[in-house]
């Protein structure tokens, strides 16, 4: 299965996004399958012109994305339990 990951720092430095589902489909494989991922994308900047972009379809509040630890990273230590995961918050609790 392929991953969408997003380095967000520079080169040598351990930073990057999964990006685990959208409102359409959950989980990362299923996600990848979904927009046709594949290693062709490899070491590709996100933008236009690779086929893969990062775009704003619509604002979220900050009362809307829950903070969470992160998952399936116990051998991270102290960093698996940063709140480093970020989902929508559903209706009921966002009021």
């Amino acid at each position: 299965h392929f991953m969408l990951n997003i380095v967000t720092g520079p080169e040598g430095y351990p930073a990057a996004v999964l990006i685990r589902g959208t409102k359409e489909v959950s989980g990362p494989a299923r996600l990848t399958k979904f927009l046709r991922v594949d290693n062709r994308f490899n070491e590709k900047k996100a933008d236009v012109m690779t086929g893969l972009w990062i775009e704003k379809r619509e604002s979220h509040s900050r009362k809307k994305i829950l903070h969470t630890p992160r998952v399936g990273v116990a051998y991270a230590g102290k960093w698996a339990k940063k709140p480093y995961r970020f989902i929508s918050a559903p209706e009921d609790e966002c009021s």
